[in-house]
């Protein structure tokens, strides 16, 4: 088969790379195509991903005229690349170039969404997509063509099958093993979906309150950190950030995809964010590993919870909360492959497929 991957950020490096290299190794024709956003290009090298760049870097601000601008140049970019591969298939996270560009050169397109306040997107993408692959705890109905899987996008390179976490990540981060690590993430609201958003009042205040219960906090942040708290921006390798999520004491962010990943590796997990899925709901209804925090307070109370989990002195077990996850879910790499095209079919089959209600 002759298949397109295309990226838009760096998660979807990670949700792709197991199974590009399956299919690669299966001898099928794998053209991935990326757009130049936050650290994608560097994870794509760092994990040798043969690749071509559409488009450069996002412009900044949240203009929607800009956003289509880009969004239409990437779109025909892809296109010409399509005419020149004629692939069988194209496939996507988000996917709305995908779909449109499969449609026009007669390829299947095969996209995959966990998030549903991007409204727009899962619009413009319904209509013309072959298939639409979600969580089974997504709360929308996106009709005839939506295919419903026990997983997490997380769970495509984080289930225990695809990761084993590198016992020096605390040293490589600069960490003390004998004190309590807390892995801080800021994010930059500039995404369409985020139109709106907000997490923490003050990041100075969270890192200060942390650090007077005993912690050492880690950041990991889109943004521009105030001075004072730049010697506690991580300073590790973009790919190695899942290493340190695995040892840290608890992970407190506004980002939901870094949550997730917290959350699946059994690392107690805080999302601040007044945006909430399908997937962060079912992570802290069903499974207590993730704690969502998105009213007025949001702040106050989610830092409060930090302090009272620093304090718990192993008091919850994780490690069994995670088990508990796994046991449920399936390795999201199959389910890719199956998607496709190309698996064997396995992964739908050998794990309950109930929805969770909304």
């Amino acid at each position: 088969m002759r298949v397109i991957v295309t990226m838009q950020r760096p998660s979807h490096v990670h949700f792709y790379r197991h199974a590009i290299e399956a299919m690669e190794a299966d001898g099928h024709d794998i053209h991935v195509f990326a757009r130049d956003a936050e650290v994608t290009i560097h994870l794509l090298e760092s994990y040798g991903i043969d690749h071509g760049v559409l488009v450069d870097a996002p412009p900044s601000g949240r203009s929607l005229r800009k956003l289509a601008t880009m969004q239409a140049t990437y779109e025909s970019k892809l296109l010409l690349r399509a005419r020149e591969i004629q692939p069988d298939v194209i496939t996507a996270i988000g996917g709305v170039a995908a779909s449109h560009v499969a449609k026009l050169v007669g390829a299947r397109s095969i996209v995959f969404t966990d998030t549903e306040h991007a409204t727009m997107s899962n619009r413009l993408v319904t209509p013309f997509a072959d298939a639409i692959w979600t969580p089974d705890c997504f709360h929308e109905d996106l009709g005839q063509k939506h295919v419903r899987y026990p997983g997490y996008h997380e769970l495509a390179y984080l289930h225990p099958e695809r990761f084993t976490p590198d016992p020096d990540a605390l040293s490589t981060a600069d960490a003390d093993s004998e004190r309590p690590l807390v892995v801080l993430r800021l994010t930059d609201w500039d995404a369409l979906h985020d139109i709106g958003a907000a997490g923490f009042d003050d990041a100075t205040d969270v890192v200060e309150r942390l650090e007077g219960s005993g912690a050492q906090v880690r950041i990991t942040s889109e943004v521009p950190l105030p001075d004072e708290l730049t010697n506690r921006q991580v300073s590790i390798p973009p790919e190695e950030i899942h290493d340190l999520l695995a040892h840290a004491s608890l992970y407190l962010g506004e980002g939901a995809t870094m949550a997730a990943e917290s959350a699946v590796l059994g690392t107690p997990s805080l999302y601040v964010n007044t945006l909430r899925m399908g997937y962060t709901d079912e992570l802290e209804a069903r499974y207590e590993l993730l704690y969502n925090f998105q009213g007025a307070f949001r702040h106050e109370h989610a830092v409060r919870t930090a302090e009272t989990l620093l304090d718990d002195e192993g008091e919850n077990d994780w490690a069994a909360r995670r088990e508990r996850l796994l046991a449920d879910k399936t390795d999201t790499t199959d389910v890719i492959l199956d998607a496709i095209g190309i698996g064997d079919g396995s992964s739908a089959e050998s794990k309950p497929t109930t929805v969770t209600a909304p």
